[in-house]
């Protein structure tokens, strides 16, 4: 009896560690121990600090492995710390330096470890320091390191996020349709369309009435915003996860609204409507509704993915609201 009375114990005890709040807390902690690495690093460097965090941000939405032993996200490849033609993988400063390598030592022991999470931060600023420290000097940094054009607009987009809030914790979401009004949607990813060739639908739609309201679902940054022959008038923002969210079929936008502009979960940015199949101002082929599409971007290409269970979730803690 008290074995299993042990065992019960244990049982509980562990489900105690693993809970969602112990997690969340864990969470919270390994971002103020970014963000403390991130100050420090502006502290010594006089780059700004959003632009290490948004680096950061980037590499942990695209690597699927770092190489980091504390909380970076940043991976440096081998060839590019310890220089193209060098011929072992010393540690010593002064070595990496022979072969024109990223590697620094950030921390003061002599050492420029590639899993370090000081040395890591510092050897990304001396590089950028190369090209200078003005807003175009780090994009010109950026464009020679990641060689993609989306990278660094993504990179950029995001460092503007955390400049504005002062924070890299932005785990906010709402649903992109108001409480009061009705709606209806279903699962349509996937779904075959005809219009412009045979394709697949690459969203989810939301039916509602013309006008009804339509709400950014995450903080980020207008991307896109225009005609589109198959989605009408529609505005593209990217997230600080590197998911590009796609509104489409829209009546209009919110007044003021422009590319570049930062939005956050609830700002309203447009209205329901039914534009789109045909040449700008072309409307009524369809019911009105909104199209929701999501795109990851994983660094080197972009892929929609099926947004109705976000949907539901962000639906349910609305209403939770």
């Amino acid at each position: 009896m008290l074995q299993l009375i042990r065992i019960l114990m244990i049982c509980f005890l562990s489900c105690l560690l693993f809970s969602s709040p112990i997690l969340a807390n864990e969470e919270e902690n390994a971002d103020e121990k970014r963000l403390d690495l991130y100050k420090k690093t502006e502290a010594i460097t006089q780059i700004p600090w959003y632009y290490f965090a948004a680096i950061d941000q980037y590499e942990s939405n695209t690597q699927e492995e770092t190489a980091s032993d504390g909380v970076i996200s940043i991976t440096i490849p081998e060839n590019k710390w310890y220089g193209l033609a060098n011929p072992s993988k010393q540690n010593k400063p002064f070595w990496i330096a022979m072969f024109d390598g990223f590697g620094q030592d950030g921390n003061g022991d002599g050492l420029a470890e590639r899993t370090n999470d000081e040395d890591i931060l510092h050897s990304f600023a001396h590089y950028i320091e190369k090209h200078g420290k003005t807003k175009q000097d780090i994009k010109i940094a950026l464009w020679s390191y990641y060689q993609r054009e989306l990278t660094v607009q993504t990179i950029m987009n995001i460092a503007k996020i955390f400049k504005e809030y002062g924070t890299i914790t932005l785990n906010e979401t709402d649903f992109p349709i108001p409480k009061g009004y009705n709606y209806s949607y279903k699962n349509t990813w996937g779904d075959a369309r005809g219009f412009g060739g045979r394709r697949i639908h690459e969203g989810t739609d939301i039916f509602a009435n013309y006008g009804v309201p339509v709400k950014a679902t995450t903080y980020g940054v207008v991307e896109l915003k225009g005609w589109n022959r198959y989605g009408g008038w529609r505005i593209g923002i990217r997230d600080i996860y590197s998911r590009y969210h796609y509104f489409a079929h829209l009546n209009g936008y919110q007044d003021g609204l422009e590319i570049g502009d930062i939005v956050e979960p609830g700002d309203v940015i447009g209205s329901v409507g039914a534009t789109g199949y045909g040449p700008p101002g072309t409307s009524g082929k369809f019911p009105p509704h909104l199209h929701y599409g999501i795109y990851q971007d994983n660094g080197s290409t972009e892929w929609s993915f099926d947004p109705y269970p976000h949907l539901r979730k962000w639906e349910k803690k609305a209403r939770s609201n």
